[in-house]
């Protein structure tokens, strides 16, 4: 199994000593790729926009368990694939494109097809107790910058994960910097999975978090 190369390796290592900079780096490097990957599969392009915001959520929480011994770029890609499997059992539909990577064919694709009644059943209870546990992060975070008063950063998060826009259109329509947005945006994710990790969840509910 490959690993990483130096230059991802010094890129892990800087978004762990909560080096902003390097998260930005990680994002530009990689949305782009992701991002081609969902949308082959989907037609939807704030859907895949969604899901490849999640899985950059899911390497974070998963970034202190995360050991180097497979590459970055197919560690992040099999936590997009999941994603987006667990997308489209949400909507009720089976994917027909392969979504897990094979070493042979280099093809994504999915490890089983059918679901029994009870798999439906847990997947519907899972899907509840992520709802609970993101939106008491959501409250605790913006009743917090409310009290504060950091108004720019509680509109830069909507704008950013709710409206959907780029980095640096935000940082355009709040008359900020580029750097600025990035600095929210990693200040919201490791803040966001902090309590969600708070929170003493099973880690079938949340895998990313003690994923290795």
């Amino acid at each position: 199994m490959p690993q990483n190369s130096d230059a991802e390796q010094l890129l892990i290592d800087r978004i762990r000593s909560g080096d902003t900079d390097a998260w930005s780096d990680l994002i530009a490097k990689y949305e782009g790729r992701l991002l081609a990957f969902v949308e082959s599969r989907l037609s939807a392009r704030s859907a895949a926009e969604d899901i490849v915001q999640e899985s950059f959520i899911g390497f974070l929480n998963s970034l202190p368990n995360y050991d180097g011994r497979r590459s970055l770029e197919s560690y992040l890609f099999s936590i997009c694939a999941h994603k987006l499997t667990d997308f489209l059992r949400r909507e009720g539909r089976r994917p027909a494109i392969p979504l897990v990577s094979s070493r042979d064919s280099g093809e994504w694709q999915l490890p089983g097809s059918a679901r029994e009644a009870s798999s439906i059943a847990r997947s519907g209870e899972r899907r509840n107790l992520e709802e609970r546990a993101i939106h008491t992060a959501l409250v605790e975070q913006t009743e917090r910058w409310r009290e504060r008063g950091d108004w720019t950063k509680l509109m830069c998060i909507e704008l950013l994960f709710v409206r959907g826009w780029a980095n640096k259109e935000v940082a355009t329509e709040l008359d900020i910097t580029e750097q600025q947005v990035a600095n929210f945006k990693f200040d919201f994710l490791a803040r966001t999975r902090a309590i969600v990790r708070r929170q003493g969840l099973s880690e079938d509910i949340f895998p990313e978090l003690g994923a290795s």
